[in-house]
């Protein structure tokens, strides 16, 4: 090679290495001050009169936080007539409180997160999560004393589950039963005979072990259905803290897929007035409920258990441990006999609703209103109470049916909400409908064409409506449950200020799925200083179900998680929903069923090679992803088995191995472990660490070491595969964190930006930057 030639070669690649390190742009200070105002904590401030939960108070009134400029009210509202007031003056209390805590309190976002107006007018409020007495002129707060009983003896702090009638509440207490009289704060101990993992009304899923009392009260407050949990034989999971000195040891009962053992459950009702435990008569049931992880889906609420209106009867569901088979059973709860009425099979698994158990018990008509996705859609059957037939089907169509919020057994009509039955319409969006028992005066209640969130009243005469789009802000009513009609605006949110920063919304957006022909539907997040002459790398944001989808709401929120944020420092991000999450048929639900390895992912790949074939300022060359939970599992999967389309990746506590995750979840999606006698199962293609050696980019895991939800043993099986495989990834371990990062959700936010500015841009971050803190509203 002649001189000359080399000479030239060497220019060449010395103008092209100066070319690519001028396009490797620095990202300064401002541009990450500007993507920290598009986080929530930001944005949400800006935007007034957004309503979009109420709390009701009797079956006529409800209250509501209305925030503007000038900070919160909090407003009560007569929904017969839509009559607005304010519940108190804000200013006063906000002085009562500060002399009572002996700390400054800001009018404007006043820390009360519930209240409740006596007769009197006297105030009880709650704030920062202890309960305060003002008086009827909210001149004077106090701290509500420490409740003693009549012998003079302080009761407890166990969280209570308060009775129909407000006057007790059942609490655990040393593995046994106790109710608690609210007026006095004397204490009842219910039950005897409950020790260490053995007791009763005892919350613990596994991935969650709170103090709450699980159970529901006989409508007449003199009874409490709930059940003696036995964990003697259930296996433990184990977490030590980071401190000086010998480190705290937590150990709780934690079964895994493929054990033997399981949580296990025996149905009681104790009669509180005489101490009386009623057995069920029929052997232990699972620890399953037929739509969460739990037999428990909320705080204290047994979802699938339901007194009859006189407390003589109790309807109840039975799920088998594979998710697969459900039996709906009836009992007496004076002699514990127990009657099965009918039950359903699925070829994969079962699930009563979205989000809610839709099964409803209607002995008033000698009727079980059941629901079902048979049909590849979720709808409602109408089965005979004393023969257990099926009676006929109530809703039908391609379309579901997702929660049931109120039925009336003498008009026998049911108020549910419903996704896709409207043509032209995003089929993700929540309408409100009525029906009769008879599936006949099928009427839309809702007609906007957008996503709606509905609350009804107690007696289900009037339901809150707050309607709006990821781009439309939302318009808040009072509606007649009958009709529909509006009674009237009770808000309408304002984002003029939230405009005003340069704020824009998402796009929304569908691509084919990975069979050519399933739409998916997804939103874009583009910088608010979007150039088309400008590549963009691209960021999947992913939470692969199958409970959930990666898009957060369709309905309006000012900033959805960090994605807008993330956009500001030079991505463009999507979330797409695909196959193998909720809302859609059963079908495109069942996408991967027994095969959770697929994460979605073969959809995420086709919507990237879709989209940037599509757009040319996206460059697919410089595709990231990253998640948390089963997103941070979904993340690594990416990486190892689908290299080739994403580069950088960002993992945070996933549960890589659901071997090594709580048995409810997993037995669910994949099935019950099944190993064959050359040591292989149905499990292992899930497992991340098998795929580590497939990693080719920048990899960062992230995982609270005091995970009690997945614990962090799960990333650190995959960090052990991918040190034997002698490959390169980041490593960050949040010392005493939860599944959730705290105090540290800032610094591990930070870090995000910062890796991917600086792998998937080349781009050099600013050094620690400092974002805001990241607080709840109203403190």
């Amino acid at each position: 090679m002649s001189i000359s030639r080399t000479a030239a070669l060497s220019g060449a690649v010395l103008l092209g290495l100066i070319g690519a390190n001028a396009s490797a742009q620095t990202v300064t200070t401002d541009d990450y001050r500007r993507a920290d105002s598009f986080l929530a904590t930001n944005t949400a401030p800006l935007v007034d009169h957004s309503v979009a939960k109420v709390t009701w108070i009797d079956d006529s009134h409800f209250w509501y936080r209305d925030h503007d400029k000038d900070g919160d009210q909090f407003i009560t509202v007569d929904a017969s007539t839509g009559q607005a007031t304010r519940a108190f003056d804000r200013d006063k209390v906000a002085t009562a409180l500060a002399t009572a805590t002996g700390k400054k309190v800001d009018a404007a976002k006043l820390p009360v997160t519930a209240f409740v107006v006596r007769p009197d007018g006297s105030l009880d409020i709650t704030s920062h999560g202890k309960h305060y007495l003002c008086d009827s002129a909210a001149s004077k707060c106090e701290l509500a004393a420490v409740k003693k009983d009549a012998n003079g003896k302080a009761y407890g702090e166990e969280p209570g589950l308060a009775s129909p009638d407000g006057k007790s509440e059942a609490f655990v207490r040393d593995w046994n039963l106790w109710v608690r009289d609210v007026a006095t704060g004397a204490e009842t101990q219910l039950t005897t005979n409950g020790v260490k993992d053995y007791g009763y009304a005892t919350d613990n899923a596994g991935w969650k072990h709170t103090d709450e009392a699980i159970g529901v009260w006989s409508p007449d407050s003199s009874k409490f259905a709930t059940f003696q949990q036995d964990q003697r034989k259930t296996g433990e999971m184990t977490l030590v803290s980071t401190n000086v000195g010998h480190p705290k040891v937590e150990t709780w009962k934690y079964p895994l897929p493929g054990d033997k053992d399981v949580t296990m459950i025996e149905r009681v009702v104790i009669d509180v007035p005489t101490k009386k435990t009623v057995r069920f008569k029929m052997p232990a049931d699972q620890h399953r409920s037929t739509i969460c992880d739990d037999v428990s889906c909320s705080p204290g609420l047994w979802d699938d258990v339901r007194w009859s209106a006189d407390g003589k009867s109790i309807a109840f569901v039975s799920t088998s441990r594979d998710h697969k088979q459900e039996w709906f059973r009836v009992a007496n709860p004076e002699t514990g006999d127990v009657r099965e009425v009918f039950g359903e099979k699925a070829k994969t698994y079962f699930e009563s609703g979205n989000e809610m158990v839709n099964w409803q018990y209607v002995p008033e008509t000698d009727e079980v209103i059941w629901f079902s996705e048979r049909s590849n859609w979720g709808h409602l059957y109408m089965y005979s109470l004393k023969t257990g037939k099926l009676e006929h089907q109530i809703t039908s169509g391609d379309w579901n049916v997702t929660q049931v919020l109120h039925i009336d057994a003498k008009t026998k009509t049911i108020w549910f909400r419903g996704v896709g039955r409207e043509k032209g319409v995003d089929p993700y969006y929540q309408s409100f409908y009525k029906v009769g028992f008879d599936g006949k005066g099928l009427t839309l209640l809702t007609p906007e064409k957008m996503d709606h969130t509905v609350s009804m009243s107690k007696d289900g005469t009037y339901f809150f409506d707050a309607y709006s789009t990821i781009d439309t802000p939302p318009v808040s009513v009072v509606r007649r449950a009958d009709t529909g009609a509006t009674v009237k605006e009770i808000a309408h949110a304002d984002i003029s200020r939230l405009k005003a920063t340069g704020w824009i919304p998402p796009t929304a957006f569908t691509v084919k799925a990975r069979d050519g022909k399933t739409d998916l539907y997804g939103q874009m997040f583009k910088p608010t200083k979007f150039d088309p002459s400008k590549k963009y790398p691209l960021i999947v944001y992913i939470y692969p179900g199958p409970q959930v989808g990666s898009v957060r709401t369709r309905s309006f929120i000012p900033s959805h998680g960090d994605n807008q944020a993330l956009a500001e420092l030079g991505f463009v991000v999507i979330a797409v929903d695909g196959m193998g999450t909720p809302l859609r048929s059963k079908a495109f639900h069942d996408a991967y069923f027994q095969n959770i390895g697929d994460n979605t992912l073969p959809d995420q790949v086709a919507a990237v090679k879709e989209l940037t074939k599509k757009y040319s300022w996206l460059d697919a060359d410089k595709v990231g992803i990253w998640g948390h939970s089963g997103g941070g599992n979904a993340t690594a999967t990416a990486m190892f088995r689908y290299a080739d389309t994403f580069k950088v990746g960002i993992s945070e506590s996933g549960n890589h191995d659901n071997r090594n995750y709580e048995d409810d979840w997993a037995e669910k999606w994949q099935g019950l472990l099944v190993t064959d006698k050359d040591g292989k199962s149905n499990y292992d293609d899930q497992a991340n660490q098998k795929w580590a050696d497939g990693l080719k980019g920048h990899l960062m895991i992230a995982h609270g070491t005091f995970d009690d939800n997945v614990p962090p043993y799960e990333s650190l099986l995959v960090v052990d595969a991918l040190i034997k495989a002698n490959k390169d990834f980041d490593l960050v371990l949040i010392p005493n964190a939860h599944h959730g990062y705290g105090a540290a959700t800032t610094y591990m936010t930070r870090r995000r930006w910062d890796y991917f500015v600086r792998n998937l841009a080349g781009g050099t971050p600013p050094k620690e930057y400092q974002l805001t803190p990241m607080t709840p509203p109203g403190g």
